[in-house]
């Protein structure tokens, strides 16, 4: 059978780096297939290719859609044939309806004037189609994220697509949110949509996937078929980094000292709604070189916990009292938690941790900017020195320090805000979610990070979603649940079951 696409010794060169040597993809009619490889292994960059972001004649190489060569010279191009794109960051405006949205730049029209009736319509069957049962005026601004992928999913049927590409669909997503979707790209799948899944995560890659793709440093390594072979994390895991990973945690000699931060009756009303109460008098602990762990769904108050006791920066009505080595420390804005020797490591890099168009040395440097001037003027030598150290201390994949830090890839991204952070010389460092959307490579030298900061005697705190890493990094592990800690146990006397138990028992 002659495949829907195919994308034959695809090269594709920026200055200083080949992003994609010579990669080949073959993808069948009504498959899902998925594609994975570490950060910067080249993923994204040939999905941008095939729609047309990068366009023909800025690559070598053949893309063969329907048995005809295709050369799309934009995303308009790709789209009338049927392939959409769903970008990691999605493409919606939050202020505009879910109606708006899905037909924006296809709108239902005659005459100049839009057929608002006969949009909302077509909008409220697609809306079925996916699952979501909201009304289609409603402003997208209103809507968690799960949802938005949900209107991105309509929009792309709502342009008769035929090869549906996914970048990442579901790293921002809870557990619920992911198998929801991830359901229905199973039952598109039987109304004869094809799909390419960007993914790290390789339980959803084997519930799902059809075939995989393996691409490592921008060559494509193998495809596994996954009804004529097992397809074993192991096996996935080996192709991506070009070696066994028989330890997915990194060994660590566990040694607490004294009480490195003390939180105590900690109390955090919502900056908006003034009478409700996110954090209820929790109290918590962290001892030099220990490593402590914060379980619970979204929505349980782990960020809120995060971000109000790192400078205020989130929430009201805050009170409790926040102590360093036994001493009460003021915390109230953010440059006195940096003095108090506090540093957060935020969950949304992209739009908290970074500003992603300014240089890898500008990033590192940001946030104790007095450790590189003198009398108000940045000692340039002196700054790209710092980068330098951090860039090769966390192995940050990169020609120049002085690249803007958007080019990099996820991984080399978080690289850059724990480097930034780990130049304040930080006492306790607070971690939310470290390693989301970051590939099973870079998850492990962060691992290792994580691990030479406890061995240096620092405390860290680390907020994860996934309970698996909870129980391979943390010594100590706090169940939270509604803005309270339901339960406090040992990695030794943990287990995901008992932390479960807990969460659904609140």
């Amino acid at each position: 059978m002659t495949p829907l696409l195919e994308m034959r010794a695809i090269t594709k060169a920026f200055p200083g780096v080949k992003a994609l040597d010579q990669v080949n993809l073959q993808v069948k009619e009504g498959e899902i297939h998925a594609i994975c490889g570490e950060n910067g292994a080249g993923k994204s960059t040939l999905m941008k290719v095939l729609s047309g972001v990068y366009a023909a004649g800025s690559y070598e190489g053949d893309i063969i859609y329907k048995g005809e060569v295709a050369q799309f010279k934009s995303i308009r191009d790709s789209e009338a044939r049927g392939i959409i794109i769903i970008h990691q960051e999605l493409a919606l405006i939050p202020l505009l309806s879910i109606a708006e949205n899905i037909h924006l730049g296809n709108e239902r029209s005659q005459y100049g004037c839009i057929n608002w009736a006969e949009s909302f319509q077509a909008a409220q069957e697609l809306l079925k189609k996916v699952g979501l049962n909201e009304a289609p005026g409603t402003r997208v601004e209103t809507l968690g994220v799960g949802k938005q992928q949900l209107v991105e999913i309509a929009k792309a049927l709502s342009r008769n697509v035929r090869l549906l590409i996914l970048d990442e669909p579901t790293a921002a997503l809870s557990e619920t949110d992911s198998q929801a979707l991830l359901d229905l790209l199973l039952e598109l799948k039987t109304q004869g949509v094809t799909s390419i899944i960007i993914t790290h995560k390789l339980n959803e890659v084997r519930r799902v996937a059809d075939r995989v793709t393996v691409i490592r440093d921008g060559a494509s390594i193998s495809t596994l078929d996954a009804e004529r072979e097992p397809v074993t994390e192991d096996r996935i895991v080996r192709d991506m980094v070009g070696r066994d990973m028989t330890h997915r945690y990194p060994a660590r000699e566990r040694r607490c000292g004294s009480v490195a931060m003390e939180v105590s009756h900690w109390n955090v009303w919502h900056p908006e709604q003034r009478d409700r109460q996110i954090i209820h008098d929790l109290s918590l602990r962290v001892h030099a070189g220990e490593v402590v762990g914060i379980a619970g769904l979204m929505g349980a108050g782990r960020t809120e916990l995060a971000m109000s006791v790192f400078g205020h920066s989130w929430g009201g009505r805050i009170t409790g009292e926040v102590s360093m080595h036994g001493k009460p420390v003021d915390t109230s804005t953010v440059s006195r938690a940096i003095a108090a020797g506090l540093a957060y490591v935020t969950e949304d890099r992209k739009s908290l941790g970074l500003i992603l168009e300014e240089s890898i040395q500008r990033n590192t440097t940001m946030a104790r900017l007095d450790a590189v001037s003198s009398w108000g003027v940045i000692n340039g030598a002196e700054e790209t020195a710092v980068a330098e150290r951090y860039r090769q201390n966390m192995r940050i994949r990169t020609p120049s320090v002085f690249q803007k830090v958007a080019h990099l890839s996820g991984g080399n991204q978080q690289k850059v805000v724990l480097s930034k952070w780990l130049f304040t010389s930080p006492e306790v460092l607070i971690l939310d979610e470290p390693t989301r959307g970051i590939d099973v490579g870079a998850k492990y030298e962060i691992y290792g990070i994580i691990n030479e900061l406890s061995k240096a005697g620092k405390g860290v705190v680390m907020i994860s979603s996934e309970l698996p890493e909870l129980l391979g990094m943390c010594d100590r592990i706090y169940v939270m649940s509604e803005g309270s800690f339901v339960g406090e146990m040992s990695a030794d006397d943990a287990s995901q079951e008992r932390i479960m138990s807990l969460i659904v028992r609140k």
